[in-house]
């Protein structure tokens, strides 16, 4: 399993090869995005355990697939399988790859999403968090500071250049 937490300021995605179990569920909800192959399985089983999740894994499930998604998952322990995961919004994708081309599919499906200049990137994941973090006023006012980081910038200037230039 890949795994980075959502306030890195790229874009980050967990792969789960067989089963994540427990802690290891609790991960994949820290990625911003989450790709399953065929023969994956997410499972909380913390309620055999006579705990809760401790690492965010609820608070973060809540977020991902809302309270009563997230009440069914952890109260009843289930397995959840690749299907079932992306029909509820815990999973964005399930890759059909063997075991040894998983990780160059998931590669694949990532790049759409982090091809670019690191600086928008980077922009694109701080608005994105702030709007996930804070209230709505907060928010706003957070999104257009960090618009102010990238206007004017290398980045949009050569931008702005080629669309121009096609005019």
């Amino acid at each position: 399993m890949l795994f980075a937490n959502q306030r890195l300021p790229l874009i980050s995605v967990s792969l789960v090869q067989g089963k994540a179990i427990g802690g290891g569920a609790e991960i994949c909800t820290a990625c911003d995005f989450r790709l399953m192959t065929e023969e994956s399985e997410i499972r909380f089983v913390h309620k055999h355990m006579g705990i809760v999740p401790g690492w965010g894994g609820a608070s973060r499930l809540i977020q991902i697939i809302g309270p009563r998604q997230a009440l069914k998952l952890l109260s009843s322990a289930q397995g959840i399988h690749p299907e079932h995961a992306l029909s509820i919004g815990l999973a964005d994708d399930i890759l059909s790859s063997t075991a040894d081309k998983a990780m160059e599919e998931a590669q694949t499906w990532i790049s759409s999403y982090t091809k670019g200049p690191a600086e928008t990137i980077r922009a694109i994941k701080k608005v994105v968090t702030s709007g996930r973090e804070h209230a709505l006023v907060d928010s706003l006012r957070k999104e257009k500071d960090i618009f102010g980081t990238v206007w004017g910038g290398p980045v949009h200037l050569q931008a702005l250049s080629k669309v121009l230039k096609r005019n």
